[in-house]
């Protein structure tokens, strides 16, 4: 980790003192929340893409705190995003699928295995995350993609939001990216507004009103998620980009009818990464503004892995490589996630963490940055991470995850995994075979070392079903309908 010490001892433990001393009371600070939809670990420039563009989220990272060991806790949206809101394992919550999920359509007859039914919701019985906000006194405020429940009942306003700008029971954008958006929480702008730009815009409109009560502001864009649709003056440009670039592999693999993405070239994409970037600067410029800057507590991340796979080559937005594979893997292409944590004056500009950590840490982290009482029922799940944005070490712990389906055109397989240390182990229910990776040496998950090392692969593989059992989960089971492919 880099760190400049002494400016966060003094700004981040000393300064709170030195404020009562004045006989001042410190003021609680605000949170803006950034989630972005399927937005890879290696679309970003300072993570290492040569063809996005994105100089604000750079900046941004340049001048907080970046986790390079960050994972979303599924390798799917609505999983992962209540992992966020609740700080529990979504295999605990019993909600591991997108929602609905393929429970309408029943096992696919080529499928060897079923899964069971799981939550088509976000249970009400959670204390969420802006529920807690909310009851000390935070103003609250949604904007983007919700996707954690298929009524109203479920909806964002009844989990603690006070404002709900386009959030519903949609994994993507109903009506596309350009107005009309077909959306009943949002009402239409100007034909051909486009729908990055007025979640920003909702959201600027929110953390610039004069209130006593701090904000808690989440911006869930539905960008970059599909349908692939940029605004035409920057696809033009970076089909220009395009051109210039050169490629030492095709654009893509196949196996087992599966395509798979080995370079990001796609105009259309990489238009909307640099809509995304945009916005954030427009965000940053917002609170500089509004004099919130310094005491607005920024948070950046993703809810998965990018989309780098499909049953349909042009369908692909992205790549992850080098890493392995994408959205709906267990792999680090499915799971990392860019994480960024931004404070000025209290979090070092410039500092990283390489400690693994997992979306189940953001509820507890928030809580404590904004010096509100932890809830430790609630996010059980999860690890307060300021002592690692403190400079201190943390004690480490195994990260898991449980993803028993198939996930559709991605290609992906029923598996769980476990991470403790520098090695990750995946176990996958269809083989009941388990590979084991060794992410210091091999983060692209080339060399299966299970062999080579099988105390290693035995004491992880105990410590993953130890965690299964005690998940109380139903494993996934023989498909009655299975039909093998003939090939």
């Amino acid at each position: 980790m880099k760190r400049n010490f002494a400016q966060f001892f003094i700004s981040f433990f000393l300064l709170p003192f030195l404020i009562q001393a004045q006989g001042m009371e410190e003021k609680p600070p605000n949170i803006l929340f950034i989630l972005v939809d399927d937005l890879g670990y290696q679309d970003l420039g300072f993570t290492g893409s040569r063809f996005y563009g994105t100089p604000h989220i750079d900046q941004l990272a340049s001048e907080g705190m970046v986790f390079t060991n960050a994972y979303a806790a599924s390798p799917i949206c609505s999983p992962s995003r209540a992992a966020i809101m609740t700080g529990k394992y979504p295999a605990r919550l019993n909600l591991t699928d997108y929602i609905p999920g393929n429970r309408h359509h029943g096992p696919h007859p080529h499928q060897k295995l079923a899964s069971h039914p799981f939550k088509l919701f976000l249970d009400p019985k959670e204390t969420t995350m802006a529920e807690a906000f909310r009851s000390e006194g935070y103003a609250t405020f949604f904007a983007g993609k919700w996707h954690l429940g298929e009524s109203e009942i479920h909806y964002p306003e009844n989990h603690g939001f006070e404002v709900n700008v386009g959030g519903n029971h949609t994994g993507h954008p109903a009506g596309g990216y350009f107005s009309p958006y077909n959306n009943p929480q949002l009402p239409d702008g100007l034909e051909g507004e486009y729908l990055t730009d007025r979640l920003t815009t909702e959201t600027i409109s929110f953390i610039s009103e004069k209130r006593d009560a701090p904000f808690f502001a989440f911006l869930f864009f539905y960008t970059v998620h599909l349908p692939l649709q940029g605004k035409a003056e920057k696809v033009k440009k970076y089909e220009e980009k395009r051109r210039s670039m050169e490629y030492d592999e095709p654009a893509f693999v196949r196996q087992n009818g599966t395509y798979y993405k080995n370079h990001q070239d796609n105009p259309d994409y990489a238009a909307m990464v640099e809509s995304l970037d945009e916005n954030i600067g427009r965000l940053l410029q917002a609170l500089a503004k509004s004099g919130q800057d310094k005491n607005t507590l920024l948070v950046f991340t993703s809810d998965n892995g990018g989309m780098a796979s499909s049953n349909i080559a042009e369908q692909i937005p992205t790549s992850n490589a080098p890493l392995r594979t994408g959205k709906g893997y267990l792999y680090e292409g499915g799971i990392r996630v860019p994480l960024i944590f931004h404070l000025p004056g209290t979090i070092p500009e410039g500092s990283s963490c390489d400690v693994p950590v997992t979306g189940t840490d953001l509820y507890p982290t928030l809580l404590e940055m904004a010096g509100l009482p932890l809830l430790h029922k609630q996010h059980r799940d999860g690890h307060s991470l300021m002592p690692l944005i403190g400079g201190k070490n943390m004690k480490r712990r195994p990260l898991f995850w449980y993803y028993p389906h198939y996930s559709g055109g991605l290609g992906g397989r029923p598996s769980a995994s476990v991470r403790e240390g520098n090695y990750k182990l995946i176990y996958f229910f269809e083989s009941k075979k388990s590979e084991l990776y060794d992410l210091l040496k091999d983060r692209e998950e080339n060399s299966d070392i299970s062999d080579a090392l099988p105390k290693t692969a035995g004491r992880l593989s105990k410590k993953l079903n130890q965690w299964i059992k005690d998940m109380q989960v139903k494993l996934p089971f023989p498909n009655p309908s299975y039909q093998p492919e003939v090939k």
